[in-house]
């Protein structure tokens, strides 16, 4: 699989509604070239080597897709036809396994059940025809995981570069109460406008997600490499050449690491919790200061640094009414920090953001929001 054969591809990574902005900066800053935020993620283009580098080094993408057929899509007919149109000998063959998902919005073909169903059918039917052979079907662990995405009747057709999803970074020993996703908390880093040179505190650390995404990233240390494998490492045509290249990403990874000088602090009330903190941190490699303490103890310990904070949601939330204000003290308290927090969209905290970012926490309408170094309470 050279990158000879495929010299310009385009490619699709994928992101929780409302951080494709944050995804966009981070694959920017990855060297990535034609780089575009879209509905549901970033569009960017490259070779080979540029999707394996964003599957082994993205914090905040859920995964990396690369689109290999659009077209118009009116009936089952017409979806069957334009999937079987793709040369799909490139990845499978008669002893790999297949899996197909998909999604549709304002289309005359509603059932994403039955889209997936006469997507696979097309698969099959090429490879059998061609090879004399069928892939199996396998949903749990396939080694070629196709999405077919339906839009006003009209399809494209999604090779999934990364096998499971990219949201797991290897950290997590244990995990405390409707845990953060580790994207979702790496787009809470760097929103907050954290410099990864000074102290970071969460005051409400939990399982301390955001405090170790934090640390991982000043570290530079690749998400990726805490993975047995990327999707594309099972494909057909994964010859010498790709494993060549994902070979020489992951040493220049490794090469990349440096050690964390600087303090990570967490607390909690809960003390299970920063049990599960310490075992992550434990599992991540780092250390990080805990303490079991409540939200209004926590004081600055340096002239600069940043403050994120992941407070609890629902009944959780209802049964603190004073927490606006208390997390809105502490927000003054640090005013020398850059401050991030994410909160439900009609969360009522008694000081201005300077800046909201509107995002998903999976259902959860909520809104990161950031409170600038020196800014006037």
């Amino acid at each position: 699989m050279s990158d000879e054969r495929r010299p310009s591809a385009r490619f699709f990574a994928t992101a929780a509604k409302g951080t494709e902005p944050l995804l966009r900066d981070e694959l920017q800053e990855l060297g990535l070239r034609r780089v575009r935020a879209d509905r549901g993620g970033v569009h960017f283009g490259g070779e080979l080597a540029d999707a394996y580098r964003a599957c082994l080094w993205s914090r905040i993408a859920l995964r990396v897709l690369e689109p290999l057929a659009d077209f118009p899509c009116a009936d089952e007919d017409a979806l069957y036809e334009g999937v079987k149109r793709v040369d799909w000998t490139r990845v499978l063959d008669a002893r790999r396994t297949l899996a197909v998902r998909a999604a549709c919005r304002s289309s005359r073909l509603t059932h994403t059940q039955y889209i997936a169903q006469r997507s696979k059918d097309a698969v099959v039917d090429q490879l059998r025809e061609r090879l004399g052979e069928r892939p199996s079907v396998d949903r749990q662990d396939p080694d070629v995981q196709l999405f077919v995405h339906l839009v006003k009747d009209h399809a494209t057709v999604y090779l999934d570069y990364s096998g499971d999803s990219l949201h797991a970074h290897g950290f997590r020993a244990q995990q405390g109460a409707a845990p953060i996703k580790e994207t979702l908390a790496s787009a809470l880093v760097r929103y907050s406008g954290w410099d990864r040179e000074s102290p970071l505190v969460d005051p409400m650390c939990g399982s301390g997600t955001l405090l170790l995404e934090a640390g991982l990233w000043a570290a530079r240390r690749a998400p990726g490499l805490a993975r047995p494998d990327f999707g594309f490492e099972r494909w057909a045509d994964f010859d010498d050449t790709a494993r060549a290249t994902i070979s020489r990403l992951r040493v220049e990874a490794r090469d990349a690491a440096q050690p964390l000088t600087l303090s990570l602090i967490g607390s909690d009330t809960d003390s299970r919790a920063l049990e599960a903190a310490r075992a992550n941190a434990e599992q991540a490699g780092l250390r990080v200061n805990l303490r079991l303490a409540p939200l209004t103890s926590a004081a600055p310990s340096a002239d600069r640094g940043g403050l994120v904070v992941n407070p609890p949601y629902g009944e959780r939330l209802e049964r603190s009414s004073s927490l606006g204000q208390e997390l809105a003290t502490v927000l003054r308290r640090f005013s020398a920090y850059q401050r991030g927090l994410i909160v439900p969209r009609h969360f009522d905290l008694p000081l201005r953001a300077d800046r909201f970012l509107m995002v998903f926490n999976g259902a959860i309408e909520c809104e990161l929001r950031r409170y600038d170094a020196s800014a006037t309470p």
